[in-house]
């Protein structure tokens, strides 16, 4: 059969990319075209759109590149009609998938979506849009079934979180060797630093993440890459020799580190299914913060507070986000109780989100689906 895949961020490159190996493994008459990066490519699935061409943060940034994103939604629509696939699938990427999904059931295709959109975060009237428009729903946070079955009649599958997948999925780390390649101190405890994946997250991140050398001298400060920007984005951030630099590899960098300082989204998830201690930071362009402040409902910002429903992880937001609080919480994970309590709650987190398999089932249901009449 013939699918095509919508991805728009490194995350959904990631998960689609472990999507495109169940999919091909289940059926091998799959036929793949997809929106996405290099991990989907080298999945098997033909890149039509790189993600790196869709990554606009915030309101404002959006407004400022609306041309380009209907000549991205033009394209689309057109490169789907030519391929004519058996199942579209998206993944996340809410702004732009539910456009296309709109067209695409008007057009008699099937769709799925394979990692929900955050309506329970903010714009919950969106579920009339997909509820109109998405025929199967396969979901990745336990609370997000409960949501959608009772509050809002709309039957969807949990199927886990693909991060598990991900993690359990690679290989093992030689960390003697990555020190060396990636010239890391032998013995210095790293502190992570996981300053987003766009640029004007790291630039507002990354500056005052990276004040902390000095009163943390004893640990070495390494900065994830984001595989969407390229290292000579960073080189401005790489003056201090106790800060290194690695590129596209988080999840290494994060199998070895003693703690982390993570800009909200999936990292602060990936960085507890590491059993990393972190302390999650947020600051965001004025307006744009303004807006998201009056639309979204949420208690946490965070996904491993959202998931377990209380505080397990700090979050430093916006004009909380400031120097002196960030030490003082990065002291507080470094050793003691703080540490240990939240170490304990990742592994409530762990039990929570189910066993891994998520990308296999999502393969199985949307194959099976994309075979009724």
């Amino acid at each position: 059969m013939k699918y095509y895949i919508i991805a728009g961020e490194a995350s959904g490159d990631l998960h689609g990319s472990n999507l495109i190996k169940a999919l091909k493994k289940q059926d091998e008459n799959a036929d793949i075209r997809c929106w996405g990066g290099d991990l989907m490519q080298q999945a098997g699935g033909t890149l039509a759109k790189h993600y790196k061409e869709l990554a606009f943060m915030g309101f404002i940034e959006v407004i400022l590149n609306l041309n380009a994103i209907f000549k991205n939604i033009k394209f689309c629509k057109q490169d789907i009609a030519a391929f004519n696939p058996d199942a579209i699938i998206f993944i996340d990427y809410s702004g732009f998938n539910l456009r296309i999904a709109k067209w695409a059931k008007e057009n008699n295709f099937l769709t799925n979506y394979y990692i929900s959109p955050q309506i329970w975060a903010s714009r919950e009237g969106r579920i009339d849009k997909i509820k109109a428009t998405v025929d199967h729903m396969y979901v990745i946070l336990p609370f997000e079934k409960e949501f959608y079955e009772k509050k809002h009649n709309y039957p969807v599958n949990f199927v886990g979180h693909p991060l598990l997948d991900a993690i359990n999925n690679r290989p093992e780390l030689n960390e003697s060797n990555f020190r060396a390649e990636n010239s890391i101190a032998p013995t210095k405890p790293i502190i992570a630093l996981l300053p987003g994946s766009r640029k004007q997250e790291v630039q507002k991140m990354l500056s005052l993440m990276l004040s902390l050398t000095n009163d943390f001298s004893e640990h070495e400060f390494v900065i994830a890459g984001a595989p969407s920007l390229d290292k000579n984005f960073y080189a401005e951030f790489l003056t201090d020799p106790n800060v290194k630099f690695v590129q596209n590899k988080t999840y290494d960098l994060l199998s070895i580190a003693s703690a982390a300082l993570v800009t909200s989204g999936t990292a602060t998830l990936e960085t507890a299914l590491f059993k990393v201690p972190q302390v999650v930071c947020y600051k965001a362009n004025w307006i744009s913060y303004q807006i998201a402040k009056r639309i979204i409902t949420l208690e946490y910002i965070s996904l491993v507070n959202l998931i377990m429903q209380k505080e397990v992880v700090k979050e430093l937001i916006q004009d909380d986000f400031t120097k002196q609080n960030l030490k003082k919480e990065l002291n507080l994970i470094l050793d003691g109780a703080a540490r240990t309590k939240q170490l304990a709650s990742y592994d409530e987190l762990i039990t929570k989100l189910g066993g891994p398999g998520a990308s296999a089932e999502a393969a199985s249901l949307i194959i099976a689906n994309a075979k009724i009449p």
